[in-house]
């Protein structure tokens, strides 16, 4: 076994779960900090909040744009992963859908202080926007799919076009003490329901 085959096994091997939690630590201590202080904030604010030291983070992201497209994408899996959680779990089809549309408006809100970077010139930032489509217009059109299926809204509603509707509520708020997204959208999602 030459070294190249080597490495591709130790690539090719799933990390063990604390290698699992420690990097989901981090990338949730990022995040958090990306949402008080910005993208560009100190590396070594992120590490104190994960408890880490900066040689840690940078041992699991070598730039930071690499931090930033893991913060992303963590952030996109486990708003895809809630989707069919709260779908077993809630008492109706249409109460997962407002569930989830909650969790969506809290990552759209949070990621105020991606959207720059995410539009930068920066080609490493390019695939996260079909990345976000791919993974979570699926999670979006089950829960409509089953709350037209209980006959709770009504059919044919477009997941695609509901998260854009939801996207342009959240982004019209542009600092404005009076201007309550949330409840924007609450009353979209209710506008669902069947008469």
């Amino acid at each position: 076994m030459n070294e190249d085959d080597r490495d591709a096994g130790r690539a090719a091997r799933p990390k063990r779960a604390d290698a699992r939690r420690n990097q989901e630590t981090l990338l949730d201590a990022a995040a958090a900090v990306f949402v008080t202080a910005g993208v560009e904030a100190p590396i070594r604010d992120i590490a104190a909040k994960a408890g880490v030291g900066t040689a840690t983070i940078y041992r699991h992201f070598p730039t930071r744009a690499d931090l930033i497209v893991a913060v992303y994408r963590h952030q996109v899996d486990a708003l895809a992963e809630a989707g069919p959680a709260l779908l077993a779990s809630s008492a109706t089809p249409h109460a997962a859908l407002g569930q989830w549309i909650n969790l969506f408006v809290d990552f759209l809100v949070t990621k105020h202080g991606l959207a720059a970077v995410l539009q930068s010139d920066d080609p490493c930032f390019d695939p996260l926007h079909s990345y976000f489509l791919d993974r979570l217009v699926p999670v979006c059109t089950q829960l409509l799919e089953a709350a037209a299926d209980a006959g709770e809204i009504r059919p044919g509603q477009d997941a695609y076009e509901l998260m854009r509707g939801v996207g342009g509520l959240c982004a019209g708020a542009g600092g404005n003490p009076r201007y309550d997204a949330r409840r924007l959208v609450e009353l979209l999602i209710a506008g669902l329901r069947r008469p």
